[in-house]
């Protein structure tokens, strides 16, 4: 540990290192289906807000904070995601992005909005200063717990039929389709399934910084998390955990030289995308390719001539 924070690598960074990962691997579930969706800042915006609103207005523990605001995001993103989802690539991309500008807008205007109705102030998400002082709940061991959980549970889709499926839309949507598979199905679960961790990060999220206002959830923050699974990785799930580790803790390592940490950042991130196009997941060992050395090396050799 003394080795991290000589390097600047704080237990803060490290919460936020874990906030990220969650964040990578909720958009790693829609590119793994072959869905290009940005709106994973908009659900991590309303995840924010409404776990914060759980727990500082309602007085309710973190527990009920954190799943209060996952399920109201994966709640919205049903009707988002149905007529969202019959779109593709960029048109998808584009469209999930005005999402996130529609959501983070809300928030902004909820109370003179909420006011004009019942007829009297409320204040609730802020408006532009945001919620202040906000009760440090968040602690290390829940961001580790709570992403093992995920990692287990992303490990058991991959291996049942509907991650199966999952692989199969990503390949072809057509072709997925003519053998069976209910592609819109698959699609919208997939969506619910990234809004409610990017929902749940959010609630994490607003529970170690303090203070969360409506500009932390814009184009910017969209951008961040896809950048985690692009400079990771998608060849396995570890990929956007290792992109967010990065990422997130490059800053802080930078700091001596802060006046060139953007351009470092991004000489890294276009240096991968040229010459490393699998993400820096491809320096490691894939399941596979550690079956087919067992293979090589534990396989019966052949007899030798008489």
């Amino acid at each position: 540990m003394d080795v991290l924070r000589s390097i600047g690598i704080t237990e803060p960074v490290i919460q936020f290192m874990l906030v990220n990962a969650l964040l990578g691997l909720s958009i790693y579930l829609t590119l793994y289906t072959g869905m290009f969706s940005l709106a994973n800042a908009g659900f991590m915006a309303i995840g924010a807000f409404a776990g914060v609103i759980l727990t500082q207005t309602f007085d309710l523990p973190l527990a009920v904070g954190i799943a209060g605001g996952a399920a109201l995001a994966g709640v919205l993103a049903i009707p988002v995601g149905l007529p969202v989802l019959r779109l593709r690539d960029i048109y998808l991309a584009i469209a999930t992005i005005g999402f996130g500008e529609v959501v983070r807008i809300l928030i902004l205007n909820f109370d003179p909005l909420v006011s004009g109705i019942i007829g009297q102030r409320v204040t609730i998400t802020g408006g532009a200063l945001g919620i202040k002082g906000i009760p440090k709940l968040t602690e290390t061991w829940h961001l580790v717990g709570f992403l093992i959980a995920v990692c287990y549970l992303i490990d058991r889709l991959h291996r049942s039929r509907f991650g199966r499926a999952m692989a199969a839309i990503r390949q072809d949507e057509k072709v997925a389709a003519n053998m069976g598979i209910n592609v819109v199905y698959v699609k919208n679960v997939v969506f619910v399934l990234s809004a409610l961790l990017a929902g749940a990060a959010g609630a994490f999220s607003g529970h170690l910084t303090r203070i969360i206002s409506p500009d932390g959830f814009g184009f910017a923050q969209a951008v961040n998390i896809l950048a985690f699974a692009v400079l990771g990785g998608g060849a396995s799930y570890f990929g956007p955990i290792l992109g967010a580790v990065v990422l997130t803790g490059l800053p802080e390592v930078l700091r001596p030289v802060r006046e060139y940490r953007g351009v470092v950042n991004g000489l890294i991130l276009m240096l991968v995308i040229v010459y490393l196009p699998g993400g820096l997941i491809s320096f490691f060992p894939t399941r596979r390719s550690l079956q087919r050395l067992r293979r090589r090396l534990f396989a019966p050799r052949p007899a030798p001539p008489a």
